[in-house]
């Protein structure tokens, strides 16, 4: 027999996934923080959702302390009990939001290492290996450029195709979770690289690959001339941080990290870097600071280390 919390978990799944369209990789993590929540609920004694009181939750959230949960942990899970308290009370299975006034610990929105100007700039001169014409070091080369300038994820960049890129208007169009597209400008470094790539590198990669078909549609490539991965790119950026002298490690989302603090750094309100960075909610971008409203590719030209 399915209880309440199975009926309403269900429900908020269905909810997310196909309603608002999130990754399925989002929608797992979100069942497995609620399947978390409702096991440590239903231990308790509390059966329905309008039985929890927001004593409850703060009660949870302190068991993560207990656990040993990093604050990074406790801010996740806590972000799915608001999405998962907020669905319930849409659907009047509850009267009050009781998880409303409970707030992330302190230190969870702490940033993954962002890297400076010139750390930046180092990474991306180590990445040409001194200007070498090498059709792998063009691609490192374009790719962490793109990264940089664009602000995209990894899947983003792993997923770009050579269609998805405007270099005469300097445009690139992203796919974001749950398939959302944006448009995102390409300051004149990342052109710049990408067009020795593309005229110089890609075509030889593509004529690497053993398949029957090779690769048309990708705008990067690897080795043996197909779509390059995710680990790859990482791979790509790791390396380079090698070879710029940057000791510390750096996280799969440096980039893009590093992309919206620069903009923020600059002058650009935090909707133009929401709306950059393809973020749902205004609050995700907060993490970087608050400043005043300013035009999207205005703010972006204006700001971005290598927009010109």
């Amino acid at each position: 027999m399915i209880n309440s919390f199975e009926r309403l978990t269900e429900q908020f799944l269905v909810h997310i996934g196909v309603e608002r369209g999130l990754a399925k990789a989002t929608v797992d993590a979100y069942e497995s923080d609620i399947n978390k929540y409702v096991d440590w609920l239903e231990a308790r004694g509390i059966e329905d959702a309008d039985a929890i009181t927001s004593q409850d939750v703060e009660d949870y959230v302190a068991s993560l302390d207990a656990a040993g949960e990093s604050a990074r942990s406790k801010a996740r899970r806590l972000a799915s009990l608001h999405e998962f308290h907020r669905f319930a009370l849409s659907q009047h299975v509850v009267m009050n939001d009781v998880s409303a006034a409970i707030k992330a610990p302190k230190g969870a929105s702490t940033l993954p290492d962002v890297l400076n100007v010139d750390e930046v700039t180092r990474l991306l001169d180590a990445a040409a290996v001194g200007g070498s014409n090498d059709p792998v070091v063009l691609r490192n080369k374009a790719l962490l450029e793109f990264m940089y300038a664009t602000g995209c994820r990894v899947s983003e960049a792993a997923g770009a195709n050579l269609d998805d890129i405007d270099l005469d208007e300097r445009v690139a169009r992203l796919m974001g979770k749950g398939s959302k597209q944006r448009l995102v400008p390409i300051g004149s470094y990342a052109c710049e690289a990408l067009t020795a790539y593309l005229n110089m590198a890609r075509g030889e990669l593509e004529r690497r690959s053993s398949a029957a078909v090779p690769e048309r549609r990708a705008l990067f490539l690897n080795k043996r001339g197909r779509r390059i991965s995710r680990q790859s790119i990482w791979e790509v950026v790791k390396d380079a941080g090698e070879r710029a002298g940057i000791t510390r490690p750096l996280h799969p989302h440096t980039l893009r990290h590093s992309f919206a603090t620069h903009l923020i750094q600059g002058g650009a309100d935090v909707r133009t870097v929401q709306e950059l960075l393809g973020h749902a909610s205004v609050t995700t971008t907060q993490i970087y600071t608050h400043v005043s409203p300013e035009h999207l590719i205005e703010a972006y030209l204006s700001s971005h280390p290598r927009a010109r």
